[in-house]
C-alpha cells in the first residue's frame, strides 16, 4: 500500500534554518509582515526575502501560491519557497498551500517554517494528500523521498491536531491504490483479501462467497458476474465505535473490478479505464479504514459487492429476466447497466440485516452524470432532505464537489417493462436519474438514503488540487466528515 509521506513536527529552532538542506518554506501573509522564522531567513539572505514579499509579483499571488528564491545566500538550502498565506486563511486554502509545497518538493528534504500558524496541521494534510504517486508496477524503483519537517511553536499540539488527518490521508491513499490497480491484479479475490487484512486495525470483516449469496437469493448481483472466472463476493466491514445497539450508518459500494459491458460490450477506446469501475467500493473501503485508524465514536457498516462483468457463454444476455433478493424481477435491456444490479441486492441485504439509521451508496454508475456535471462534481440523489443537506455540507467543507440532482416518479415510466417488474435501463434521456430511480426501488420506506454517482470524480483525466491524474479518492473525506457531523458531535 502507498503510505503518506512521514511528517515530523518540531520545535521552532531559528539556528537550524541556515543549515537545513533541500528546500525551506516560509509563510508570509498578504500584508507582507515577517514572523520570527521569516525574519531569520530575511537576515540570512541579506534582505532578499523582504524585497520579494514587497514586490508586485508577490502582491499578485493568490492565497496558497508561491514565489521561489533559488540558491539563497548564507543558507545550505537549494531554494526558499515563499507561500502567500494569511493566519486567518480557512482550512481548504491552507491545505491548497500544502499541496503547492508538495508540487515543488521533487524528492528533496523539506523544512517548513510554520511557526505559530493556527492551521499548521491542515498545511501538512494538504502536502500529504498531494505527494501521492502510484508506482506499484514501475520496474524502476521510485526515488527515495527526503524527509519533511514542520517547525512550529507548539509541536505537540499540532501533532495531536494532525493525527486524525493522517488517518484520513491513509484512507484516501488506500482508495486511490484500489482504483488505480489493474484488473489482473485487483481481482475479486485480491480485493476481498485486502479488505480482510483490515481486521488488523480493528474492523470486523466478513466475506460472503457465491454459495451463501445463492442462499440469500442475490440473483441480480450474481447474474452480473456469471460470465467471469472471478467469483462474485460481498464483503461486510463493521466498525463498532459508537453506543452498543445504536443502528449503524450503512455505506454501500459498487465493486465491478472490470467492466467490459458484458454481451453489450463497450467500444475498445478507453475500455482500459474500466479498471476503475470499482470506485464506489474503493471509497467505502477507504472510509472504513479511516474510521478504524482514528477510532471513530460511531457505528458504521460498509458493504461492497465485488464482481467482474465479462462476455462469455454463461454471461447474462439482453432480454434475460432475473429476480432480485427483494423479489422484484428485472428485464435486462443492456448488460452494461450492471452496477445497479449489483447495488440492488447489496442495498436490500444491508437493510434486511442491519436495519441502518440511513444509507449512502456510491457507484461509478453512469456516463450521463459526466455529461451533466463533468469531472468537478458528483451527482447526489436522495429521498431525505436532511441527509442530503448534511452530506452536501460535509462535501463543501472538504472541497469535494457535489451537486444534488432530482428524483421524481415522472421518470419511472422509462423503466416500465412489458415482461418484468422493471427494466434495468430507461434509455438515454435523464440516464443518471433513471438509474437512481431504479435504485430507489430497493430502499425501504422510511429509510433515509443518498445515492452518489461518482463516475466523473472517482478517476479524473487531469490532476486536481490534491491528487495527480487518475484516482482521486473523492468521497473519503466528505463521508468521514459526515460521520463526524452526524454521529460523533
Amino acid at each position: 500500500m502507498t503510505t503518506p509521506v512521514a511528517i515530523r513536527f518540531e520545535e521552532l529552532d531559528l539556528d537550524r534554518i541556515a543549515l537545513a538542506e533541500g528546500r525551506v518554506v516560509v509563510l508570509v501573509g498578504a500584508e507582507a509582515k515577517l514572523d520570527p522564522a521569516a525574519r531569520r531567513v530575511n537576515k540570512l539572505t541579506r534582505g532578499a526575502l523582504l524585497r520579494a514579499v514587497e514586490s508586485a509579483g508577490f502582491a499578485d499571488l493568490k492565497a496558497g501560491q508561491a514565489l521561489e528564491m533559488g540558491f539563497p545566500a548564507n543558507m545550505a538550502a537549494t531554494a526558499v519557497q515563499v507561500i502567500k498565506l494569511d493566519r486567518k486563511a480557512d482550512a481548504l486554502s491552507v491545505r491548497k498551500a500544502g499541496a503547492t509545497i508538495a508540487g515543488a518538493k521533487d524528492g528533496k528534504p523539506l523544512l517548513i517554517l510554520a511557526g505559530a500558524h493556527p492551521r499548521a496541521a491542515d498545511l501538512s494534510f494538504g502536502l500529504a494528500l498531494r505527494t501521492y504517486a502510484f508506482t506499484d508496477h514501475k520496474s524502476e524503483a521510485a526515488p527515495e523521498e527526503g524527509g519533511v519537517s514542520v517547525m512550529v511553536t507548539r509541536p505537540e499540539a499540532v501533532a495531536a491536531a494532525a493525527r486524525d488527518m493522517a488517518a484520513r490521508a491513509e484512507g484516501v491513499f488506500f482508495t486511490r491504490d484500489l482504483i488505480n490497480a489493474p484488473a489482473n491484479i485487483l481481482t475479486t479475490d485480491d480485493f476481498a483479501a485486502r479488505l480482510a487484512a483490515m481486521q488488523e486495525i480493528g474492523l470486523d470483516v466478513e466475506i460472503l462467497e457465491e454459495p451463501e449469496l445463492e442462499k440469500l437469493r442475490m440473483r441480480t448481483l450474481l447474474a452480473v458476474g456469471q460470465g467471469s472466472e472471478s467469483p462474485s463476493k460481498v464483503v461486510v466491514m463493521r466498525w463498532n465505535g459508537g453506543a452498543e445497539g445504536e443502528p449503524p450508518l450503512a455505506l454501500v459500494g459498487k465493486g465491478v473490478v472490470f467492466d467490459t459491458g458484458g454481451i453489450s460490450i463497450k467500444p475498445a477506446g478507453g475500455m482500459e479505464e474500466m479498471t476503475a469501475d470499482m470506485g464506489g467500493a474503493g471509497v467505502v473501503a477507504g472510509v472504513m479504514r479511516t474510521l478504524a485508524l482514528r477510532k471513530a465514536r460511531a457505528n458504521v457498516v460498509g458493504l461492497v459487492g465485488l464482481v467482474e462483468n465479462m462476455p462469455d457463454g454463461k454471461a447474462i444476455r439482453p432480454g434475460d429476466v432475473i429476480t432480485s433478493m427483494k423479489g422484484d424481477t428485472v428485464e435486462v435491456i443492456n448488460t452494461d447497466a450492471e452496477g445497479r444490479l449489483v447495488l440492488a441486492d447489496v442495498l436490500w441485504y444491508a437493510q434486511q440485516r442491519f436495519e441502518p439509521r440511513s444509507i449512502v451508496d456510491l457507484a461509478t454508475l453512469t456516463g450521463a452524470v459526466i455529461i451533466g456535471l463533468g469531472h468537478a462534481r458528483a451527482g447526489v440523489f436522495a429521498n431525505d432532505d436532511a441527509l442530503a443537506g448534511a452530506f452536501l455540507k460535509a462535501a463543501e467543507a472538504e472541497g469535494e464537489g457535489a451537486w444534488r440532482m432530482p428524483l421524481d416518479p415522472a421518470y419511472d415510466k422509462q423503466l416500465k417493462s412489458q415482461i418484468a417488474d422493471m427494466k434495468n435501463v430507461g434509455g438515454r434521456p435523464a440516464g443518471s436519474i433513471t438509474a437512481a430511480q431504479f435504485l430507489q426501488r430497493f430502499i425501504k420506506d422510511g429509510t433515509p438514503w443518498v445515492h452518489l454517482d461518482i463516475a466523473g470524480v472517482a478517476r479524473t483525466p487531469e490532476a486536481t488540487a490534491f491528487a495527480p491524474k487518475g484516482a482521486s479518492g473523492w468521497g473519503v473525506l466528505a463521508l468521514d466528515r459526515l460521520v463526524q457531523d452526524m454521529l460523533e458531535d
